[in-house]
């Protein structure tokens, strides 16, 4: 099964294309590493970046996205823009969207501890969260 791992952060959506094989997670290329918004916004612009996030999982052939889960409250909240761009990804249709909460991720990472970084498997070092967050859901199953 090939999930697309999301973590949102601020005005944008940090992905990563993976894969459970054999046991063993593989990290499929992709065109982009995030999908932007402008952070002063228009209904339009959630528009164009629902139709891309969804072109994009069309294009990979991925049904199932991860979105790390955001606090919400407090002074560690995630923006409230970040919301509005989980709730469009949540709202295509084509999509089985799960969101993995702290614990889950956390319990996930106890029992299947993560040996390596993001940049030792050829990702970009703002991804690291993204690929932890693949490498807990694919090994909560």
């Amino acid at each position: 099964m090939k999930i697309c791992a999301v973590e949102i952060k601020n005005h944008e959506a940090i992905v990563v294309l993976a894969s459970m094989e054999q046991g063993m997670m593989a990290i499929h290329d992709c065109r982009v590493t995030a999908i932007s918004i402008p952070v002063t916004h228009t209904s339009e612009d959630l528009e164009i970046f629902q139709t891309k996030f969804a072109k994009l999982m069309e294009d990979y052939q991925v049904e199932n996205v991860v979105i790390g889960e955001r606090i919400s409250k407090g002074k560690l909240a995630a923006p409230g823009l970040s919301f509005k761009l989980e709730a469009a990804i949540q709202l295509i249709t084509a999509l089985n969207v799960n969101v993995l909460s702290f614990e889950d991720r956390k319990a996930s990472l106890k029992r299947n501890p993560l040996k390596m970084k993001a940049k030792d498997v050829g990702l970009k070092p703002f991804q690291e969260d993204t690929f932890t967050t693949a490498f807990a859901f694919l090994n909560m199953k």
